[in-house]
């Protein structure tokens, strides 16, 4: 009896899961067609609907027009349709020294052993992470806090600056805690290219999937979301 009990619980324990898995948390950002962007035709906003992956309820609100996320648990929420080709803009701040967090690109949305998807991941995190992942003397790159981008999950990029696998911005423009930072994300037939607070210095090529969903990053300290506006582009040459 007690064994059918436990199984029974983790079975119910599955299905909860899986039912939470597949709920709209909140609405928060626009997509707009490229004819409505250049004012060639009436403009046409679609909200963006963002659906739980492995987060929880309380990790997000909406505070006026702005995105909170408290960091826990990690995880990510996606957007809820797959997008291919197009131009994201977003402005971010954190709110603790040495913050993690991130956008995922052309996602599957499907958590990984570490919790967190595949995808492109457009690395967000606060100034202060290099001094306190400083271990032994030995201090990070500075690169790591000014707007990688790398492959994770298997895939596959071509760096436009390596560092490894991943690709470093050319020059450091991120701001630290408590001030916006903004990124443009260009997204075009496998290529990506980053703007941070107006100015492009990073991107990659070649990637292995071109289609798929935008995840939002929970990763252990709180960051604030603003503005996320997505202008969608015909599409192209998609692999995946």
């Amino acid at each position: 009896m007690v064994y059918k009990i436990f199984i029974t619980s983790i079975i119910l324990a599955s299905f909860i899961q899986i039912a939470e898995s597949q709920t709209e948390l909140f609405q928060f950002g626009e997509v707009l067609p490229l004819n409505s962007s250049l004012d060639l035709q009436p403009i046409e906003k679609e909200t963006i609907s963002w659906f739980n992956v492995n987060t929880t309820p309380a990790t997000w609100r909406l505070e006026d027009s702005i995105l909170i996320c408290s960091g826990d648990p990690i995880g990510v929420v996606r957007s809820q349709r797959h997008f291919e080709n197009y131009i994201l803009h977003v402005e971010w701040k954190h709110m603790e020294a040495g913050g993690n967090s991130g956008m995922f690109m052309w996602s599957n949305a499907e958590p990984g052993k570490n919790r967190l998807p595949d995808g492109v991941e457009v690395q967000m995190l606060e100034l202060d992470w290099v001094e306190i992942n400083t271990k032994d003397g030995v201090r990070p790159p500075i690169a790591y806090v000014h707007g990688e981008l790398f492959g994770v999950g298997g895939v596959e990029t071509l760096p436009d600056n390596p560092r490894g696998r991943r690709s470093k911005s050319i020059e450091n423009r991120c701001k630290p805690k408590g001030e916006w930072n903004t990124y443009d994300v260009v997204c075009v037939d496998g290529v990506i290219k980053l703007s941070v607070n107006g100015k492009f210095v990073n991107g990659i090529a070649q990637s292995s999937q071109r289609k798929g969903y935008m995840c939002l990053e929970s990763e252990g300290a709180e960051i604030h979301f603003k503005n996320l506006t997505v202008i969608e582009l015909p599409s192209g040459n998609t692999m995946k």
